[in-house]
Order: C-alpha cells, then sequence, then structure tokens
C-alpha cells in the first residue's frame, strides 16, 4: 500500500510538472498567435492575448486527438517509459523553453518536448525503443511546417495582391483589419489544436506507464485533455512580449494585408499537420508564413540575418533538450 501511495504521488507531481510545461508552452508560444495581429496594431497586446487564449481552448471542439496520440504511443516504445523518462523530458522541454525565452528566441515548445522524450528514452533504453518512423515524421516537419508556411503566406499575398490591385491602399487597410481578426483566430485555433495535444500525449504516455490508463484505450481521460486546454489558454494569456518583437517587428515590417496572409497561411498548415497526427512547431509555422510575405512584398526587407539566427534555434533545439533530458533522467533515478 505504501509502494502504491508513493506512485500515486510521483504521478500526480509529474503530471503537475506536465501541466506547467503547457502552461510555459503557451506563454512562450503566445507571441506565434498575436505577433502579426499586434505589430499591425490592429490589437494592443493585451486583448491580442486574450482573444488567442480563447481559440487556444475553443480548440478542444474542433480537433481530434491524433497529435496526442502520436505523442503519446508513436514517438518511443510505451513499454519503456517511467516516471523518470517523463520527469527527464519535461525537465528538458521546459529548461529550453526558459532559455530562449530569455533572450528573446522563437524556438520550438513542441520541438523541445519531443527532444526531451527522445533524450531520456537514449539514456534509459538506447535508439532501439524509439518508433522511427514517428520520429522522422516529426523531424521531417522541421523541414515542411515552415517551407508550407512560406509558401501559403507568400502565394496568399500575390493572390490578394492581385484581388485588390485596383483598390486604394486605405481601402485596403481597412478591410484587413477587420479580416485579421478572423485569421489571428484561425491561427490560434490552429495552436491550441496541435500544441495542448502533444501535452495530453505526455501525461497520457505517463498513466499508461503507471498502470492507471491501458495502452488499447483509443482516448486519455477527459480530465487530462481539459486541463491542458485550459493550462495552454491561461499561458496564451499570460504570454511574454519579449518574443512577440522578434516576430512582429524585427523579422519584416508586416502591414494587415501581409498580417492575414501570414496569419492564413500558418493556420492552413497547422490544420493539415493536426489532421494527420504530426506534432508540428507553430514558431516554425507563422515564421515562415512572415518571411514568405516579406519576400513577395520586398525581398530586401526581410532581416535575413535575424531569421538565420532563427533557424540555428530550430536546428539545436531537439538535441540541447535531448541532452538535458538525459542528465535529468540520470538525475531523477539518483535522487527520487
Amino acid at each position: 500500500m505504501q509502494s502504491l501511495q508513493i506512485g500515486l504521488w510521483v504521478v500526480v507531481m509529474l503530471v503537475l510538472l506536465a501541466l506547467v510545461f503547457d502552461f510555459m508552452n503557451g506563454f512562450h508560444d503566445a507571441a506565434n498567435s498575436i505577433a502579426t495581429v499586434v505589430s499591425t496594431g490592429v490589437l494592443r497586446p493585451q486583448t491580442a492575448v486574450l482573444f488567442a487564449a480563447f481559440f487556444n481552448v475553443v480548440a478542444i471542439f474542433v480537433f481530434q486527438l491524433k497529435v496526442a496520440a502520436t505523442v503519446g504511443k508513436g514517438i518511443v516504445d510505451p513499454g519503456v517509459v517511467d516516471q523518470y523518462v517523463v520527469f527527464g523530458a519535461l525537465i528538458g522541454a521546459i529548461s529550453w523553453n526558459l532559455l530562449t525565452w530569455w533572450y528573446g528566441i522563437p524556438s520550438s515548445s513542441s520541438h523541445a518536448l519531443i527532444g526531451g522524450i527522445v533524450g531520456a528514452t537514449l539514456a534509459k533504453a538506447g535508439a532501439g525503443k524509439l518508433v522511427m518512423g514517428g520520429v522522422l515524421k516529426t523531424v521531417a516537419f522541421i523541414v515542411v511546417s515552415p517551407t508550407l508556411g512560406f509558401l501559403l503566406g507568400g502565394l496568399l499575398m500575390v493572390l490578394v495582391s492581385w484581388i485588390c490591385r485596383r483598390s486604394s491602399p486605405l481601402r485596403v487597410d481597412n478591410w484587413f483589419r477587420r479580416l485579421q481578426l478572423v485569421s489571428a483566430g484561425l491561427y490560434s485555433l490552429g495552436h491550441g489544436g496541435n500544441d495542448a495535444q502533444k501535452t495530453i500525449g505526455i501525461i497520457w504516455m505517463l498513466l499508461i506507464a503507471s498502470g492507471m490508463t491501458a495502452a488499447s484505450d483509443p482516448l486519455p481521460p477527459t480530465w487530462v485533455i481539459w486541463s491542458c486546454y485550459l493550462a495552454i489558454g491561461a499561458g496564451t494569456l499570460f504570454g511574454g512580449w519579449r518574443i512577440v518583437k522578434t516576430m512582429g517587428q524585427r523579422i519584416t515590417k508586416l502591414k494587415p494585408v501581409g498580417g492575414f496572409c501570414a496569419e492564413t497561411g500558418g493556420a492552413m498548415t497547422l490544420f493539415i499537420a493536426t489532421a494527420l497526427g504530426v506534432p508540428v512547431s507553430t514558431t516554425h509555422t507563422i515564421t515562415g508564413a512572415i518571411v514568405g510575405v516579406g519576400a513577395v512584398r520586398n525581398a530586401s526587407k526581410v532581416r535575413w540575418g535575424i531569421a538565420g539566427n532563427i533557424v540555428w534555434a530550430w536546428v539545436l533545439t531537439i538535441p540541447a533538450s535531448a541532452l538535458v533530458a538525459a542528465i535529468a533522467y540520470y538525475l531523477g533515478r539518483a535522487v527520487f
């Protein structure tokens, strides 16, 4: 009875740690949802985060839990997961999120978590316990999601420019100030739908490992789903301004029409990835879409050096969080 009680407390503490990560995910990635709508002056920052947080939570009614299934069962063999693997994964992801938030670097919370899971699993059991199909699919979308965002954002910018070619700049600006509320809502919906499910997946993984949920169950418990969506919404509500400035102002200057095209292109990419069950980076996606819009308007106005620094953060995210997760795994085994 005593060992069961200890096991229960370990599960409770790790669930709380996962929800802290989920909150930080929303906090860290709030910029992805609101950067363009704030930088174009359509919404004030406080209104924008409230708007984005609302749609983060509404996503619970829109998307199936395919991404959660990928994270919970499709990255590593569920049989190798224990409390130390989950602890290591979360510490690796949280550490990388804190570091990149502090320096205002728009990195990926999603890939930090995937890197953490991979690193902790490698530390425990080696590469043989990784589900390579799920890992490779996730890694491939490091390239696919920003590329698709770039293409869709750029194509939308070309299409909108052609449609509005006979309209005055003032009229176009007024129309797209309204339309950008729609695109920002769609992007926040996609953000909540993809990112909240990653935390659902790791809690589901923990519950399977503890025997509280069967691996054959098609869905995680309802309380897990609701708590993760509410946690990411709360994180977005308190989102940081550091990354907003990088995303919305430093890469390229945007007008409402450009913000609309970037957000819509990014939202389309997120909807596709979530439907396919691929855990993608909302950061990568919106960055690619912003660069695509900027390149169509005037490639010389895109600050390619800043974009290059962001790409380096993308490259480093999985190995860096994996390394920290492996260290945290060994520390967890030594301490607990």
